[in-house]
């Protein structure tokens, strides 16, 4: 499997990536707070996916000879004709694709984007509306109490734009930091410290819902996705 992934450089878009599978291949996707609008191109045609928040870690395949690409999209990103509640743990909503290779949302057909302008359609659908950020996250991610607005209707905003309540949300980027630190080799006190756990036994635990593997595995540099 070949993944690759940059930055992205328009608003709202966290990063690109593309992924292709030249044998099929078994990976573990890891747990992630961002929701994500995917492209799977097989010889059957391209499906497009609308993908939430995971809260564990899934043991997945990819199919020899598929191609993969999309985008990641900022924590509080998302499209209100189907807010990432419904979307979370691979609850993929598949966009309707019509001849010539266009896909339906909202009941209009856009151009079918590339790896190369996926940015360029997100943006399109910022503009037109149906790509929305709710910048009341920022403010409760960060544990800023948001102004003119009671803690009931902020929590619900919160789900409703992230898909997850804050704690679960904080929970699995302590999760991500101290797994990118252990596949980077580092070391299991520092991995305990980066995450912000009690000791190695709690951070083991993590560690297991949030990719799959012990922190041993991971120092090793077993394979998974997602970090």
């Amino acid at each position: 499997m070949v993944f690759d992934a940059v930055a992205g450089d328009v608003p709202l878009v966290q990063r690109v990536w593309t992924a292709r599978c030249d044998a099929a291949t078994a990976f573990t996707s890891a747990a992630k707070g961002s929701s994500m609008i995917a492209f799977a191109r097989t010889a059957d045609g391209t499906t497009v996916h609308l993908r939430g928040p995971e809260t564990r870690a899934t043991q997945m395949t990819c199919p020899e000879g598929c191609e993969f690409f999309g985008v990641d999209l900022q924590c509080g990103a998302y499209v209100p004709l189907f807010p990432p509640s419904g979307l979370a743990d691979l609850n993929d909503v598949l966009l309707p694709t019509v001849s010539g290779g266009r896909l339906l949302l909202d009941n209009r057909d856009w151009e079918m984007p590339t790896a190369q302008n996926v940015d360029v359609f997100v943006s399109r659908l910022v503009r037109a509306g149906l790509l929305f950020f709710d910048p009341l996250v920022d403010e409760i991610r960060h544990g800023e109490r948001p102004r003119n607005v009671s803690e009931r209707t902020a929590q619900l905003r919160f789900r409703r734009a992230v898909g997850v309540s804050r704690r679960k949300l904080i929970s699995i980027e302590q999760a991500r930091h101290a797994a990118q630190l252990l596949a980077a080799r580092g070391s299991i006190a520092d991995a305990v410290a980066v995450g912000g756990y009690y000791d190695q036994p709690q951070l083991g635990r993590a560690m297991r819902w949030a990719t799959g593997h012990t922190p041993g595995e991971l120092r090793s540099g077993i394979p998974f996705l997602a970090l």
